[in-house]
């Protein structure tokens, strides 16, 4: 399971939605074979006045990913990179955040996480 969440400038990526979520969906699922259709991105488009970024461009994004505790070093390393390899995006312009929770943080379809018996790997 994985979960992201993209920020940035509603006056950059407002109608770019689409394109930032097959980026990521494509390095998940490359990277760490999550199956196409299990994409839960939400995007927080904010206000020049409510995005401080010293330094950064008008197009930064910062990426968050929300995951199951699990993935090898080896395997975020692969994310980050293939997310910057793929982009096209000035890397100064995108910052990656992996956070992982154990299974049992997590609710879904009526169990605990752990309780369910998923289609994919998280030990990867």
């Amino acid at each position: 399971m994985a979960q992201v969440k993209v920020y940035g400038r509603r006056d950059v990526w407002a109608g770019r939605q689409r394109e930032v979520s097959d980026l990521v969906q494509s390095c998940l699922v490359s990277a760490w074979g999550l199956p196409q259709e299990k994409r839960f991105h939400r995007f927080l488009l904010l206000d020049e006045d409510d995005f401080i970024c010293p330094g950064r461009s008008d197009k930064y994004l910062i990426i968050e990913v929300i995951c199951f505790t699990g993935r090898s070093d080896d395997a975020k390393r692969a994310l980050i990179r293939e997310i910057y390899a793929k982009s096209g995006y000035e890397p100064e312009d995108v910052e990656i955040t992996i956070i992982e929770m154990p299974q049992t943080n997590w609710g879904i379809r009526g169990v605990p996480a752990d309780e369910l018996t998923l289609s994919y790997k998280v030990e990867v």
